[in-house]
């Protein structure tokens, strides 16, 4: 929940910080069993959301920051 608030106020790196926790605690119950089969397909769907919405805000503020140190040709000789 903490990751998808963070996600909607265009802070994707504080929203990555707790969907990187949410994945770890999702390993650690995976890792012992405390999971079963189809709540597990749940989790991962869910923390892959999270991921995505991060991912995503993260590439809508580079783009209105004008991709600052971006290699504009990357095939360009200098």
């Amino acid at each position: 929940a903490e990751s998808r608030k963070l996600a909607q106020k265009e802070l994707p790196l504080p929203a990555y910080d707790y969907c990187l926790k949410c994945s770890h605690t999702f390993n650690l119950l995976d890792a012992r069993g405390a999971i079963g089969v189809a709540e597990r397909a749940s989790y991962i769907g869910k923390v892959r959301a999270l991921a995505k919405m991060c991912a995503e805000g993260y590439l809508r503020q580079r783009e209105a920051m004008g991709y600052p140190l971006a290699v504009k040709d990357p095939w360009a000789k200098s």
